[in-house]
C-alpha cells in the first residue's frame, strides 16, 4: 500500500472520529486547511515531524497514523 494513502485514510477516519474539522485542527497543529486536505487525499508526503504534530492536535499516537488495518 501506499504509504501516503495510508496516512491520508487514517488520518481522515481520526479526524472525523475526533469530531474535529479541517480548520479547527488547524489551528490546533499549525498547519494550514489546504495541506491537511491534500494530506487526507493522500497527495502529500509529511515528514516524521508533521505526523507528530498533527497526531497531537488530534490526541492520539503518531503511530495511529501509519498503522495499516
Amino acid at each position: 500500500m501506499d504509504m501516503r494513502q495510508l496516512v491520508g485514510r487514517n488520518f481522515a477516519r481520526l479526524r472525523a472520529a475526533s469530531g474535529l474539522t479541517q480548520e479547527q485542527l488547524s489551528e490546533r497543529c499549525g498547519f494550514s486547511q489546504q495541506y491537511l486536505s491534500k494530506l487526507e487525499k493522500g497527495k502529500r508526503n509529511p515528514t516524521i515531524v508533521s505526523l507528530y504534530e498533527i497526531a497531537q492536535g488530534l490526541g492520539v499516537s503518531h503511530v495511529e497514523l501509519v498503522r495499516e488495518d
